[in-house]
């Protein structure tokens, strides 16, 4: 039972050198490759005996804030090896990571595969808080709790949650594009109403066309409301709550996509109030992730050169990886696969369907002819895994990593 008198818990810095060093070699012994290590600096390899060219994007995979956030749940278990360690939820959007997280001894709070609630913890226990941050309301309650915290959170999603405070302090809501659902925005959410500000969440165009008429033109509250139901906070009234807005967004969302949401919103604004008076009804600060931006550039270029098809690697939850894949679809054949698994072989891949939101499987997927592969990989995958996928490829065309090297 949580008490008053529950003590804060000291700060405990996990980042010695001499723990580091520990975890630094247990990271890569989990999750390096060689083979990939390679590949990247080579950017494509030939091999003429299978005849496949695989290319991998330039930037692609593990960013600064994953590796910072698994040093940290490595250190935890270092640091802290007579206490029972729990984590929030998933601590990044891949199942193989989480799996190998609970391996480890690492107790999940939500989930499949929860062991115990948060009313359950002691001060004696420790708390990972996952890279997507965490609700404030639920920080408060670990507080009283007085539980010794891990937190992981990304600074790119601390930049905007400090925006979104801002806007809450100057009475303008934060509308923020992303999606109602994702832990960061939920996160993100939280901290603005925590300054008793309101927000919106819109996802799509199509939503943000709907609020942009409201703000034009008004209309019914109660089937507004009832459109974004679950994407609002409490007392949320259109009304009023839409005359000065701010824009923010989840951080791995596509930037074009949030550039053109701020834009439409910022247009409805100077409709309804005239240019001279944009300022005092509208906010916009770009906060997209910079590794999810490289992500996607280095795709981008990758997707003007010729490529027979393109394989995106990584969680199926995961929103920056579903954006390659999105990005991917629009220009060639693309399977969004979360590991080697779900080849299955020349004849059928398994891989997300992200429109439908279930796995499919598509057959005769892998040319006969000479094929070009192109390979990326969500900020939440692993270089084990990537070669996990080079080797299956090489595999189905009669090669191997070992020729795949010598070429």
């Amino acid at each position: 039972m949580a008490t008053d008198t529950a003590s804060k818990p000291k700060r405990v810095n996990l980042r010695r050198p001499d723990i580091m060093e520990q975890v630094k070699a247990q990271v890569m012994t989990h999750y390096r490759s060689d083979l990939v290590d390679r590949l990247r600096t080579k950017g494509k390899v030939t091999c003429p005996i299978g005849k496949i060219t695989i290319k991998l994007a330039k930037e692609f995979g593990f960013c600064y804030g994953v590796e910072r956030c698994i040093d940290l749940a490595y250190a935890a278990l270092k640091v802290f090896p007579d206490k029972k360690l729990y984590i929030l939820g998933e601590i990044i959007h891949n199942p193989e990571v989480n799996d190998q997280i609970r391996d480890m001894g690492i107790g999940f709070l939500s989930g499949p595969n929860k062991v115990a609630d948060i009313d359950d913890l002691t001060q004696d226990d420790v708390v990972i808080i996952p890279a997507f941050g965490t609700e404030v309301s639920i920080r408060e309650k670990l507080e009283s709790k007085g539980c010794q915290f891990v937190d992981t959170t990304c600074g790119d999603v601390m930049s905007v949650w400090k925006r979104v405070r801002t806007y809450a302090k100057e009475n303008v809501t934060s509308i923020i594009h992303g999606k109602a659902s994702h832990e960061e925005t939920m996160a993100t959410s939280s901290q603005a109403i925590a300054k008793n500000g309101h927000y919106l969440v819109v996802n799509t165009f199509e939503e943000t066309d709907i609020v942009c008429n409201y703000i034009i033109n008004g209309g019914d509250k109660t089937s507004f409301l009832r459109r974004f139901e679950g994407s609002h906070s409490e007392g949320f009234n259109p009304d009023i709550h839409l005359k000065a807005v701010g824009v923010a967004n989840q951080t791995t969302m596509m930037r074009g996509e949030t550039e053109e949401v701020q834009r439409r919103i910022r247009a409805a604004i100077e409709e309804r109030y005239g240019t001279v008076n944009v300022d005092a009804h509208f906010r916009f600060f770009d906060t997209i992730c910079g590794a999810t931006q490289d992500r996607q550039d280095a795709l981008a270029k990758m997707l003007k050169k010729p490529m027979d098809l393109l394989l995106v690697i990584g969680g199926y939850n995961s929103s920056n990886t579903s954006h390659l894949a999105e990005m991917g679809e629009s220009i060639l054949p693309t399977y969004f696969i979360k590991n080697a698994g779900e080849i299955n072989g020349l004849e059928s891949i398994r891989h997300w369907n992200q429109h439908s939101s279930k796995a499919e499987e598509t057959k005769k997927w892998l040319p006969e002819k000479s094929v070009t592969v192109g390979l990326t990989a969500g900020a939440s995958c692993p270089n084990n895994l990537i070669e996990d996928v080079i080797c299956r490829l090489l595999e189905l065309r009669g090669s191997s990593a070992e020729e795949f090297l010598r070429s």
